[in-house]
């Protein structure tokens, strides 16, 4: 079944709306998604985990159901701090002061900033498909721009590409996730369903937009700020990616990690594209397996 035994709940985080699953027992652990996605994506892997750990699924501030900040100058509200904060504070408002994390996508680059801004309630961090913003974009070559155009894209001036997506928002998914090539029946047809009714909130594809606005402005600033500190990951790191996909292709994504790590850094491919912890969730778990302490 779609996430048995776990509750589905609203909470108020410092005045931010937080929808999330909660199921399990045993030492906390924080689920992050994705773009264009919600905590949802997670319903293969998090049933198991709960097995071990009291597990915690949100959906990120701006995606899901989540609280929808709006568009800003300086789009703040949605900078990869804010929303480690809100984790911070959510876990914290559930009785969890430290935690270990496992993320994908967006998700993991909150969860990169997670690390850094409150490293103190971070055990040990899983990060999916992905290397650090930072990374990207000071190594953006044509490739990267080709293969991610949509890093650019959406960062446009508010509301241009939101009115575009708008025109047809299960077409934008479709093509947006089709990195590598996929039907219809790639995503569960209830992670499906979550991901669009989402998409279709007023609001969601402006925080969509927004997250990357802010990745491409303010996040640089924080994460520049914090390299200049010598600020690094501290905890230990398992880095996992698609073997089918970009980060495969474009970087030695464990070298990448340990520029950005003071800890113990280990890792290596999952036979998936993209979306690991649905494509290949029995890789997923067992590269969690050994990692996790529960």
């Amino acid at each position: 079944m779609f996430f048995d035994g776990f509750t589905l709940e609203t909470r108020d985080v410092a005045g931010q709306s937080l929808r999330l699953r909660r199921g399990g027992e045993g030492p906390p652990l924080l689920l992050l998604h994705g773009n264009p996605q919600t905590h949802a994506m997670w319903h293969r892997v998090a049933p198991v985990l709960a097995r071990r750990f009291t597990v915690v699924a949100p959906d990120l501030r701006g995606y899901g159901f989540s609280g929808k900040p709006g568009a800003g100058a300086e789009h703040a509200a949605h900078s990869k701090r804010a929303m480690a904060d809100d984790m911070a504070a959510l876990m914290e408002q559930l009785g969890h002061g430290r935690f270990q994390v496992v993320a994908h996508d967006r998700g993991a680059r909150v969860a990169h900033r997670l690390a850094l801004d409150h490293a103190a309630r971070v055990e040990r961090l899983c990060l999916m498909d992905v290397v650090p913003t930072l990374h990207h974009f000071e190594h953006a070559d044509m490739a990267f721009a080709m293969g991610y155009y949509h890093w650019f894209w959406l960062a446009q001036p508010h509301p241009q590409p939101e009115r575009l997506i708008g025109q047809d928002v299960e077409l934008w998914f479709d093509i947006h996730t089709n990195r590598e090539p996929k039907d219809r029946g790639f995503f569960h047809p209830e992670a499906r369903a979550d991901y669009l009714a989402a998409l279709r909130l007023p609001g969601t594809v402006t925080s969509i937009c927004e997250d990357y606005r802010a990745a491409a402005t303010l996040d640089l600033v924080h994460d520049r700020e914090s390299r200049a500190a010598g600020h690094r990951i501290a905890c230990p790191l398992l880095a996992l990616w698609g073997a089918k996909g970009k980060i495969q292709q474009w970087y030695d994504a464990l070298a990448v990690w340990r520029d950005y790590a003071s800890g113990p850094v280990s890792g290596h491919a999952v036979n998936s594209g993209h979306y690991l912890a649905e494509e290949a969730p029995e890789e997923v778990l067992a590269a969690l397996e050994p990692f996790l302490r529960g």
